[in-house]
């Protein structure tokens, strides 16, 4: 059963031996983090890859991870096992991007749209630049035939670097189409302009502080942006000592090679009865977890957290050669447990607010809010009022506001508020 603490959950002693050896070279407080991020990378290694879900549904497995933490925290700690899980797509990106500069260059010896030679149709280049506009995007999309785009940004701010649209207005958009894989383009009537409809498979990591990362995300709390993405972070305590990172090297790259090998060679739909068991089970503690807590922020994050979940233990399970594990439930239960706890302590109170107002929009005009409580109460009364109508939880003014004004009265013993008589006999007229 999920639990709430002030710190994360604590990661499994034990892991699968793929996740084992992408987190072996970093201290323990950065094993979460890296351990969540590796996930996109790995993620742009499968082109046709479908897992079913408990809904019945097909999803082609799309990872977005988003790594919050102080400065000076040790973030990019998760760079080096991401180079090393690419090193195959980058040497072939890099062919191909000599190959795109030849091609480009020979266009230059024919007039614009005179017997132009076409577009190779295998110039798969996967890693993308975060500076990009949004026709090259589409084309990168669509030269993809079905394999992951992936990005990698240090500044959350690189998001809006992806000209969408206009003014990198689209950009929650884009992200929420990526995580359903869903389509997308332009349309453009010049000669030589970019034309395409094609599904966004897109990955990423992005790194932000907290402050920064909470500020991009203000607007798109309750359109399933942050539900789609996945989220982690390092917990550093001023005085903590500088994180020591192990080296790397060609016996690190030398035991990666056969789980990056298994997800490449993957294909078609990949069932597993455990993974689908364990999500079920998982769905159903965060169902009872959501009722027991009376919280529909958690509910909401649930639902998709799950499946962000039971898509990373897909993932393993093909890099482990599919063969199920307890390593693997263990890591699916910690890893979706450790993301709700993310996503509740960076927009979980905001979240709530929001939803409390959007189901209060329909009522007429403004609440009586000592009507709301009862004719005694605490303060956490009257902060659980403020919450349930969509506010935040000070009540300084608000009860200062009533004791001036003789609606209540306060017994500094018992601290407990009593609505004044003159004002309960008023109510009971009107």
């Amino acid at each position: 059963m999920i639990k709430f603490e002030s710190t994360a959950p604590v990661m499994p002693k034990k892991l699968p031996s793929s996740i084992e050896l992408l987190t072996s070279r970093v201290p323990e407080k950065l094993k979460p983090a890296v351990a969540h991020a590796v996930f996109p990378a790995l993620g742009a290694h499968l082109c046709g890859v479908r897992f079913r879900y408990i809904d019945q549904v097909e999803h082609e497995p799309a990872f977005m991870c988003c790594l919050f933490a102080k400065m000076s925290s040790g973030k990019s700690a998760v760079n080096a096992p991401i180079d090393y899980i690419l090193a195959d797509i980058l040497e072939r990106d890099s062919v191909n991007r000599l190959r795109e500069a030849e091609y480009k260059e020979l266009l230059r010896r024919f007039p614009r749209g005179m017997n132009r030679p076409d577009r190779p149709k295998d110039l798969l280049i996967q890693v993308l630049s975060s500076d990009m506009t949004n026709a090259a995007f589409v084309q990168r999309l669509k030269d993809a035939n079905g394999h992951f785009l992936y990005s990698q940004m240090d500044e959350i701010e690189l998001l809006h670097q992806l000209k969408a649209g206009r003014n990198g207005q689209q950009v929650s958009q884009l992200l929420r189409l990526a995580f359903d894989c869903g389509r997308y383009g332009q349309e453009r009537v010049g000669i030589d302009a970019i034309t395409a409809n094609v599904r966004v498979r897109w990955n990423f990591n992005v790194s932000s502080t907290i402050g920064g990362g909470k500020f991009f995300f203000k607007d798109d709390l309750t359109n399933g942006t942050i539900t789609r993405l996945n989220f982690c972070t390092i917990e550093h305590q001023t005085g903590d000592d500088m994180p020591i990172i192990g080296a790397y090297g060609q016996p690190f790259a030398d035991a990666l090679k056969p789980y990056i090998d298994r997800l490449n060679a993957a294909s078609g739909f990949i069932e597993c009865k455990e993974a689908e068991e364990m999500a079920m089970k998982l769905k159903d503690e965060n169902a009872e977890f959501a009722q027991h807590s009376d919280n529909e922020a958690f509910e909401v994050l649930s639902y998709r957290a799950n499946v962000i979940a039971y898509h990373k233990a897909m993932l393993v399970y093909l890099m482990e050669g599919r063969q199920w594990s307890t390593e693997i439930a263990d890591f699916m239960r910690w890893s979706e447990e450790y993301d709700l706890w993310c996503k509740m302590k960076f927009f979980g109170e905001a979240l709530q607010m929001l939803i409390g107002q959007e189901k209060n929009e329909g009522k007429r005009g403004p609440q009586n809010m000592l009507d709301l409580l009862p004719d005694t109460f605490t303060k956490d009364q009257a902060k659980e009022m403020r919450r349930s109508q969509g506010l935040n939880e000070e009540t300084y003014e608000m009860l200062r506001n009533w004791k001036r004004r003789n609606f209540i009265t306060f017994d500094k013993k018992t601290g407990i508020y009593k609505k004044g008589e003159s004002y309960i006999q008023k109510q009971r007229v009107a």
